[in-house]
């Protein structure tokens, strides 16, 4: 009676929301390419490549669990020879994220959305030995169908916001069972155990392996854009301080930018970078700068033959994905989004690891226990609202011994907690074992 109700309210929810989905995937672009892999339509080639071996299928939802994967994938891989590894994803740029990442060996596709004959398709299809989740990403059909199939799900890097918790809980009638139904599932502490048990999991069953984003993030280096080349180009000081925003959402790229005016009178060098979260919201970033009157330059429309004169440019507009964090490293102080008008927050590790000053938002829901333990440690500071994000970036700017402290620390922290990968993989193959599941 559960699984019906939910087929009907999700087949409802999907009638209602789907313009709003499929507009977005439009504004994103390239959303033809494996389209209807998302109705577990999959082609001939595709069925052939995994045909000869036993099957492991990763998923991961977007670009910070795409990167968790493939570390995973990359690190499993020697364990897991006689297996052929498929991983899904939801997004296109999470998608693009794992072309980039990980071997043509490596099978990529769109996971089914959660209709029951999509997700018993792609069962059919792939009829997988073991699943790997990455982070809480819960979609009944899909999970009801691996437990009838009596197969392995492992929840790793769980970690579950107060909202979250709260929604899941509101439905336990339908959520309790399926929490229950995971072979086991590694979480990031102590708080994000206790709510898992709260929802079902099996006590025993619960482990704290850490953040792998603390992990992943050791593999940051080995980009191939030359950001310093890039900016030398179109004309930015050599010794310039910049500030850069990551991670932006609506509202934050005016905050900075309103910021940086301020600031490039007492520092005349000064270099903005924007990163907004989502590219496809370049057009209105352009609006405001352009009302704002500070000169830029979009990613994608550096003209190679053109020349910039030196210090004409003051803004660089990033319309691309997946090219983050080789702009984090030439940043002089960062600032994480969606935190400041937006909630929920951005990953603060990626800068922490390469030992940049970071500056963040009150609004960091989804990361409390990172931006808990970087706050005390004096490896970031939190602000409350535009007026004290301008006085933290002019002191991090004008004290160079207080900037270098800072980064100093946010290193430190990335170091100390690093290992979760490790502890991850064990937990995972002592499970395999106990189930006769033959790895290397």
């Amino acid at each position: 009676m559960i699984r019906l109700v939910y087929n009907i309210i999700f087949l409802l929810f999907f009638i209602l929301s789907a313009p709003y989905y499929f507009w977005k995937m439009w504004r994103r672009g390239n959303w033809q390419y494996k389209f209807f892999e998302r109705f577990g339509f999959y082609n001939s080639q595709f069925r052939k490549r995994i045909c000869d071996k036993p099957v492991v299928w990763f998923h991961a939802v977007s670009v910070g669990e795409v990167n968790i994967c493939i570390r995973l994938i990359k690190e499993s891989m020697p364990k897991l020879r006689n297996f052929k590894f498929v991983v899904s994803t939801t997004t296109s740029t999470g998608m693009e994220g794992l072309l980039k990442g990980l071997p043509e060996v490596v099978e990529k596709i769109y996971y089914p959305i959660d209709f029951f004959f999509s997700v018993s398709r792609a069962f059919k299809l792939i009829n997988p030995k073991f699943i790997v989740i990455v982070e809480a990403e819960i979609w009944p059909n899909f999970l009801w169908t691996a437990q009838k199939k009596d197969i392995p799900v492992f929840l790793v890097n769980a970690r579950l916001s107060e909202r979250s918790f709260n929604g899941y809980q509101r439905f336990g009638v339908l959520f309790k069972k399926i929490f229950n139904s995971f072979a086991t599932v590694g979480c990031c502490d102590e708080k994000d155990k206790e709510r898992l048990i709260k929802l079902g999991c099996k006590p025993e069953s619960v482990f704290i392996t850490g953040n792998l984003k603390f992990d992943t993030s050791s593999a940051i280096g080995g980009g191939n854009l030359d950001v310093r080349g890039l900016l030398n180009k179109i004309g930015v000081f050599p010794n310039a301080r910049i500030i850069v925003g990551g991670s932006t959402h609506n509202g934050e790229e005016e905050v900075l930018t309103r910021t940086f005016i301020n600031l490039k009178k007492q520092f005349p060098d000064l270099f903005l970078i924007l990163v907004p979260r989502h590219f496809e919201r370049a057009k209105s970033v352009v609006d405001v700068l352009e009302a704002l009157e500070v000169s830029f330059v979009l990613r994608t429309g550096i003209n190679q033959e053109k020349r910039y004169e030196p210090g004409s440019i003051q803004c660089l507009l990033v319309n691309t994905t997946g090219e983050l964090k080789e702009f984090y490293k030439v940043a002089t102080v960062v600032f994480v989004g969606k935190s400041l008008t937006a909630e929920g927050g951005q990953n603060p590790i990626e800068p922490a690891a390469l030992g940049k000053p970071i500056v963040f938002g009150p609004n960091m829901q989804n990361f409390l226990a990172i931006v808990k333990i970087l706050l005390n440690r004096q490896a970031a500071i939190q602000v409350k609202d535009a007026s004290q994000l301008e006085a933290v970036f002019q002191r991090i700017l004008k004290d160079s011994d207080f900037a270098k402290k800072l980064g100093d620390n946010a290193l430190k922290v990335i170091n100390e907690n690093r290992g979760a990968i490790e502890k991850t993989m064990s937990m995972m193959f002592n499970v395999l074992k106990e189930k006769g599941i033959e790895i290397s």
